[in-house]
């Protein structure tokens, strides 16, 4: 790699923040300072700063009111351009050759107009299928409609949403995606190159060393935002499911906040809330789990199903969006259609041990293949290809 360039200024949508995007984000400023490479990120924090270390730049916003919430931790400043002029001034003092943002946010759009203003080549990666949060987070308004208006209600505001996204990354040079599906429907969409930006994990932080239970009640467990876009609500049929199978001896770690942790709390009754985790009281959590099930289907990615394979953990998610990606179906882990889908699978790793020690054993395996050097390298390449011939090339 050219340690010398090129300059990236980077504007991640979230970054202190406890989620994929923002663990990406700070995997990526890492990654930078690792490599010396030359290297401006301005994202959000609790204060206003600036500072310098090593090759890397960094300018902290501090949101303020007005804010919009999208969730706990995950707010919308609407006047966050009060910032605007002293950031444009440092990117263009910073020299760089290409702005990199991570999605339609207050940072996004700012680095989105300062690329546009200084003519700076604009990269865009899609890290969150923000069209399918908004559908889900609708579907709440039209309860009282019938199913089918309210189905097709929710279709409008998914293709909507879509469409007003994509108008953003059109104007890129080069797109990335964490999934080959997303990134061949961004190429399709806004009719340039688009390359993978996967995950990598931290094998170190997440092993199966750190799992200190021996014995016990079976432990499911899932791991994020308690949201309803995140599908939570299925791990209550999973709970009757397994009960209606006769399993009872199980436990329901369910690990994170979020608006739908009230309905959890109400109607599982073998659940466990022990709040967010971070560090290692997180990699602990994820040691001691038996199956994680993430019944997500809006995820472009999925950063905790990959933890949970580091972790010696078999996991257990939908066939819709990106986490169905990760890992090898049958060896470590499954992939299921339906909520009997999900019910038959976990009974089987509860019920059969040898097959769930050899899918612990392989999902430790899988995961010590996937390197955060390797993803950052290939995102550096799609910067090359867009520099050197303006993003013609198809990379989709």
């Amino acid at each position: 790699m050219n340690l010398a360039g090129p300059r990236v200024a980077f504007f991640p949508d979230m970054f202190h923040e406890v989620d994929g995007v923002a663990n990406t984000s700070r995997q990526f400023d890492a990654f930078a300072r690792r490599w010396r490479l030359p290297f401006l990120n301005v994202h959000a924090g609790p204060e206003n700063r600036t500072f310098t270390e090593g090759s890397v730049s960094t300018i902290e916003l501090e949101r303020r009111w007005p804010l919009v919430n999208f969730d706990k931790n995950h707010d919308f400043d609407v006047l966050l351009w009060r910032y605007y002029r002293e950031v444009e001034a440092a990117v263009r003092n910073f020299r760089a050759d290409i702005v990199h943002i991570t999605g339609p946010t207050d940072v996004g759009l700012m680095g989105a107009m300062i690329a546009y203003r200084l003519q700076i080549p604009l990269a865009a990666s899609w890290h969150t299928n923000v069209h399918q949060y908004a559908e889900r987070r609708s579907m709440r308004f039209f309860t009282a409609l019938p199913p089918s208006w309210g189905g097709n209600a929710g279709h409008l505001i998914r293709k909507s949403t879509f469409q007003i996204v994509a108008q953003l990354y059109q104007g890129a040079r080069v797109l990335y995606a964490p999934n080959q599906e997303l990134c061949e429907l961004l190429h399709r969409t806004a009719g340039k190159p688009c390359f993978l930006m996967q995950r990598g994990v931290d094998t170190h932080l997440f092993d199966p060393a750190k799992r200190h239970r021996a014995g016990g009640p079976f432990t499911l467990g899932y791991v994020g935002r308690i949201t309803p876009e995140k599908n939570v609500e299925l791990l209550i049929e999973l709970e009757k499911g397994l009960v209606a199978a006769g399993l009872k001896d199980f436990r329901i770690a369910v690990i994170g906040q979020g608006h739908s942790e009230p309905q959890l709390r109400e109607n599982l009754h073998f659940g466990d809330f022990p709040g967010v985790l971070k560090g290692e009281a997180l990699a602990r959590a994820f040691a001691n789990l038996d199956l994680f099930v993430f019944p997500s289907e809006t995820d472009t990615f999925g950063n905790v199903v990959l933890e949970a394979l580091a972790s010696g953990v078999p996991t257990l998610v939908t066939n819709k969006g990106g986490p169905k990606f990760i890992g090898t179906p049958g060896e470590t882990g499954y992939v299921a259609a339906n909520i009997g889908e999900f019910v038959r699978r976990a009974g089987e790793l509860m019920t059969q041990p040898e097959l769930h020690n050899a899918m612990r054993n392989a999902a430790r395996q899988h995961a010590l293949a996937a390197s955060w050097d390797a993803i950052f390298e290939g995102v550096y390449r799609g910067y090359d290809t867009a520099l050197s011939c303006g993003g013609a090339a198809n990379a989709a």
